[in-house]
């Protein structure tokens, strides 16, 4: 008779994930703050955590990725960012209506400002080329159109991976780089990179209910997320779970699009009052960053340990501080403490070691 061959450790669920996290907490206890904040705080009021998570990234332009399974909101909180957004300023309504002109998609045609932060959802068949411009005489591409607006991809892993690579330069830079044998061109590339995309090929991993279950196998789930690359997952700061919400938890409750964007302003203002300002501190990275914000003793102790062990890069690592600082402003805090720097390590669900606790 065959001997029981040792099978492959199964991939937690959700349930399974969350309550290995406490276990973790009793060995190490340097992430046991990190890994409540990410329980309560994520899981157990999912509603809640949607609506700070919007907040946060429209305050500094956040890039975002939602995971949730079919039919739980991820392109509807997509659509409603730019509403959130705080209003063009002058110069940047300038800037995107001079795009437009120069693509030819100026509205109607008619030659006045673009005041309205741009929505841009291409098709997940859509080109290297048509994602960052290109052509013979190169033209702005659907990175180049959401410069100050929201670049939206649905279905994320569906998207070619050549595509998804040409991003990160643009991602990092603000700007599309095509060089051609007569001419260097760039195009300013200034946008909130939102994104979505299921759990696994059928959509429903870790969100088995009475009607649906997942039937997909582990080496079909890790083909499909591994889509993504790492280095293009570690320029994107917030990985939110979306999950399906409890009939007790109520359709129609929580705020409105205006009263987030009432508190998006004020935070807004927050920071423009700040020497470095809102955009200062968004183009700043290493020691100029780390000397712009200002931290607590406890909250600076935090990210260096939490940095140790999770084995986060340092462009992750000056994201994290961004949005720590995000979240202090959100909270009206003047310091970044270490809840702060907490809850931004929390939404990084997706990175290696800190999805595989």
């Amino acid at each position: 008779m065959l001997q029981n061959q040792k099978q492959p450790p199964a991939i937690l669920s959700h349930r399974g994930r969350s309550d290995r996290f406490f276990r973790i907490c009793l060995k190490y206890s340097v992430l046991c703050k990190i890994l409540s904040i990410i329980f309560f705080q994520l899981h157990m009021n999912p509603l809640n955590s949607r609506r700070h998570w919007v907040s946060l990234g429209m305050i500094m332009f956040h890039n975002v990725l939602l995971a949730g399974p079919p039919g739980t909101g991820k392109t509807m909180l997509a659509k409603r960012l730019p509403g959130i957004m705080p209003p063009l300023q002058e110069e940047e309504a300038l800037q995107v209506t001079k795009i437009y002109s120069a693509a030819g998609k100026l509205p109607g045609g008619i030659p006045s400002l673009m005041r309205e932060r741009q929505f841009r959802s291409p098709h997940h068949t859509i080109s290297a080329a048509g994602l960052i411009g290109g052509g013979s005489i190169p033209r702005p591409g659907e990175a180049t159109l959401a410069h100050r607006g929201v670049l939206f991809l649905d279905e994320l892993p569906e998207f070619s991976r050549a595509a998804l690579e040409v991003l990160r330069q643009p991602l990092e830079d603000r700007e599309v780089t095509i060089a051609r044998s007569r001419a260097v061109f760039r195009f300013p590339a200034s946008f909130l990179l939102a994104a979505s995309m299921n759990p696994c090929p059928c959509g429903y991993y870790g969100h088995d209910s009475d009607d649906q279950r997942c039937i997909c196998s582990e080496i079909q789930i890790a083909r499909y997320r591994a889509k993504i690359s790492g280095p293009l997952l570690d320029r994107i700061d917030m990985h939110i779970e979306v999950p399906r919400p409890l009939a007790s938890e109520g359709l129609t409750s929580g705020m409105t699009t205006s009263e987030m964007r009432a508190l998006v302003l004020q935070a807004v203002r927050r920071r423009s009052e700040r020497p470095s300002g809102s955009r200062g501190l968004g183009e700043l990275a290493g020691a100029s960053l780390r000397k712009a914000v200002e931290m607590t003793k406890a909250a600076d102790e935090l990210l260096r340990k939490a940095f140790d062990s999770l084995g986060v890069s340092l462009r992750a690592h000056d994201r994290i501080l961004k949005l720590a600082r995000t979240i202090a402003d959100l909270d009206g805090q003047d310091r970044v403490d270490q809840e702060h720097v907490a809850e931004a390590i929390g939404y990084r669900s997706l990175d290696r070691k800190l999805h595989t606790l």
